[in-house]
């Protein structure tokens, strides 16, 4: 556990991408299995614990401290795991064998719902503040130390310090991770050259989705116009079909297996093929709002109310194999005819082609962007005809340019404390918009949070505010008096029957602050709600 201890510690205070990546790759390379393997699941989400939840935690610490001075602690913190750490008792006698984190996984998995509160209690007891904070960490998930799951994997290709001529790519890995579990001992094995390839099945094997950069100001002069294609960026998630020996799997962007979810398409790949594509909800051939699709993600069944409320639909763009032939070497343009020839033969259902757009000149697509916030319609995506499909988000071939976002006017509500580095700031920001109560007098009623749009220096202004406006505080969030208003921008607006505000925004950030503004000035509610339409 101390190793695991120094790691986090180490991300937190590391800003650097390279500099995360060379602790990442020490530590795997240091740490012996199955305590790295753990680690990796914890970092990239692949570790549940079922029975240790953050109440169990709570309840365990108030237990043993004044609930008051706890709550007031945590409120102070801003993090569940670092206040539990510090404040826990310690009376010196630390064990005298330190545990190892893959003891602890083992003992959680093995443990019944009533055991574990005793285990918990047992290894707080014995463990330092270090280890208090990485075993909770581990345990509640949520590590917030600024590294994804996809830096995680890249540091696997770093094992031996500097990258290598002949390791092992993320792509390669990337392309068999779907097929893991944790603690990956054969996959450190194949890294490290004592084994083979871990041994997946390879007819549902996931293949890296090729991803596009954002269009920044002054790009377009730089690129002939003649040399790229577009087609319409829809507001829906990105997904990978794969079909072929009687396995079907619908994958989402990062790689996870979302099939259940969505049974229908599941039903409709009867087919020997590997093609991306867009999963939107698709009404009367509209495209529905994206919080009609969210009513089916992340779910382990839907039921046939759902099915036939929120019929889903894919929009294909590519396809990397016909069959056994890989198709990903070959010129979009090419692989587009392939796309093609293979609609009009397999006919599949609940699937159509994106269509390309044509266009002459850059201000003709300028044009057509202006106008794209009809059905489901995020923007434009641009893509040389030359290009190969190539995993990851490689510079040139493909950019995404998307459509000008909403502004609004709103009221900060609430303040919570940030995690990680942020976790003395208060930093995620709920906001709101006026509206008349029921006595036609002005309210704010909440219509979004956001916790990203600011720079260090604004997100240092914004906290000393909040703490000197504060009027109520619930844990960790304070609720402060209506004075500061954010200009808000969004992709989109949907109703949304469990907020308030019955709205929704996608995508919220702050786009700058007005502290020229008067509150009572904000946008009313009424603003938002002409929106929707839009």
């Amino acid at each position: 556990m101390k190793a695991f201890a120094a790691l986090l510690d180490g991300l937190v205070y590391t800003p650097s991408r390279n500099g995360k990546l060379r602790l990442l790759a020490d530590y795997f390379r240091t740490t012996p299995d199955p305590d790295r393997g753990w680690a990796l699941a914890a970092l990239t989400d692949g570790l549940d614990q079922r029975h240790a939840k953050p109440a169990l935690v709570r309840g365990l610490v108030e237990a043993r401290v004044d609930p008051v001075l706890f709550r007031l602690s945590y409120d102070y913190v801003g993090d569940l795991a670092e206040t539990v750490s510090l404040i826990w008792p310690d009376d010196g006698t630390a064990a005298d064998t330190p545990l190892r984190l893959g003891d602890a996984v083992a003992a959680l998995q093995t443990a019944g719902r009533s055991e574990v509160p005793a285990l918990l209690e047992g290894w707080l007891d014995s463990l330092d503040a270090d280890g208090r904070f990485a075993l909770l960490k581990l345990i509640m998930g949520g590590l917030r130390v600024g590294v994804s799951a996809r830096l995680a994997k890249t540091a696997l290709t770093r094992l031996g310090g500097a990258p290598l001529v002949d390791s092992v790519s993320l792509a390669e890995i990337e392309e068999i991770w779907f097929g893991l579990e944790p603690p990956y001992v054969s996959l450190f094995a194949w890294l490290e050259g004592r084994a083979g390839p871990p041994p997946v099945d390879r007819r549902i094997a996931f293949r890296p989705l090729m991803l596009a950069n954002p269009l920044e100001d002054g790009a377009l002069e730089t690129l002939d116009p003649d040399e790229f294609r577009a087609e319409w960026k829809w507001d829906g998630i990105r997904v990978q079909l794969v079909a072929g020996g009687g396995e079907r799997r619908v994958y989402s962007r990062t790689g996870d297996d979302i099939s259940a979810a969505f049974p229908d398409i599941v039903a409709a790949m009867d087919f020997d093929a590997v093609v991306d594509g867009e999963l939107l909800v698709l009404r009367d051939g509209a495209v529905a709002p994206f919080n009609h699709l969210q009513q089916r993600l992340n779910r382990k069944r839907v039921t046939r109310q759902m099915l036939a409320d929120h019929p889903a639909h894919v929009r294909l763009y590519d396809m990397l194999f016909d069959g056994d032939e890989d198709l990903r070497a070959l010129p979009f343009d090419d692989r587009r005819v392939r796309l093609d020839d293979w609609m009009r033969r397999e006919s599949p259902g609940r699937m159509d082609l994106s269509p390309l757009v044509p266009f002459r000149a850059w201000d003709d697509l300028s044009a057509l962007r202006a106008d794209a916030r009809a059905n489901g319609i995020e923007g434009l995506m641009l893509k040389r005809g030359d290009s190969p499909y190539t995993a990851g988000r490689p510079k040139g071939p493909w950019f995404k340019w998307k459509r000008d976002p909403m502004l609004a006017d709103c009221v900060v509500m609430y303040a919570q404390r940030g995690h990680g580095r942020r976790s003395s700031f208060y930093s995620d920001f709920t906001f709101g918009c006026w509206r008349p109560d029921d006595d036609g007098k002005p309210e704010l009623v909440p219509v979004g949070k956001a916790y990203f749009g600011f720079t260090d220096a604004e997100l240092a202004e914004l906290d000393k505010w909040v703490r000197g406006h504060s009027t109520e505080r619930y844990g960790p969030v304070r609720a402060v008096e209506p004075g500061l208003v954010l200009e808000i921008a969004f992709d989109s607006v949907h109703r949304s029957a469990r907020h308030k505000s019955k709205l929704a925004m996608r995508f919220p950030r702050v786009h700058r602050i007005r502290w020229d503004k008067p509150h009572h000035e904000a946008d009313r509610l009424e603003t938002l709600e002409k929106l929707v339409a839009e």
